[in-house]
């Protein structure tokens, strides 16, 4: 097994800050809203230092985040060599060693079937559907889905034509990001939200994502969960 590189982490684009919630309603909704702890992790108005480009550069464009599990894998004259979920090897091929991971292993082979993945080349994407987090996407299966494919089909084409802003990002979060992925399947369900790229800023060998969720945003609780701001 060859060893992959890490998932870089990716970042907020606004300061985010740690509030405490209602140890009684964390109880009670707690486990469906993927809180571990009675507190929420939000997004302020304020810019991270160093992502004013999400903001500022219009080459920036938005793509919808994957609601899964991470995995890297390498292929070599069209072999499978290496497949990693963030820091964890996978051998497809070790029956009693990938019990559990089972889920990303049928991911990846639909994805080979589909043709999704490369005859040489290191791709990372995201495992969705059934027994992966909540399986948002009402999927029967499990697909790996790779980031540059996300590129080209899930990207918001009228991220452009709207003013930038948290503000404007929170209303368009609450009530119009639709999953682009369940859209061309003919279900309309709300995004978990989206991947900042800016293509112009790798070349450069710079930071050039940046991530901002639903969950981000003190809206997405509030209707079940009191969160304590003093």
């Amino acid at each position: 097994m060859i060893e992959l590189t890490n998932f870089p982490k990716i970042q907020c684009p606004f300061i985010r800050k740690s509030y405490k919630v209602n140890r009684d309603d964390w109880r009670n909704h707690g486990h469906k809203l993927q809180l571990r702890r009675p507190d929420v992790y939000l997004a302020t108005p304020e810019v991270t230092p160093g992502y004013e480009w999400v903001i500022d550069d219009p080459e920036t464009f938005a793509v919808e985040k994957l609601d899964g599990t991470n995995v890297k894998l390498l292929t070599k004259n069209g072999r499978l060599v290496s497949l990693y979920n963030r820091k964890n090897p996978i051998d497809p091929l070790d029956v009693l060693g990938s019990k559990g991971k089972t889920a990303i292993i049928e991911g990846v082979f639909r994805a080979i079937a589909k043709g999704y993945i490369q005859k040489n080349a290191e791709q990372s994407g995201e495992v969705i559907g059934l027994n992966i987090n909540q399986n948002m996407y009402n999927l029967d299966h499990r697909i790996w889905y790779p980031f540059e494919k996300a590129i080209k089909h899930l990207t918001y084409r009228s991220f452009h034509e709207h003013e930038r802003s948290f503000e404007n990002w929170s209303l368009w979060f609450k009530d119009y990001l639709l999953s682009r992925f369940s859209s061309k399947r003919g279900d309309k369900i709300m995004a978990e939200g989206v991947i900042f790229y800016n293509l112009k800023r790798k070349e450069q060998g710079k930071v050039y994502r940046a991530k901002l969720r639903r969950d981000m945003y003190n809206w997405y609780y509030n209707d079940k969960i009191e969160i304590l701001y003093d």
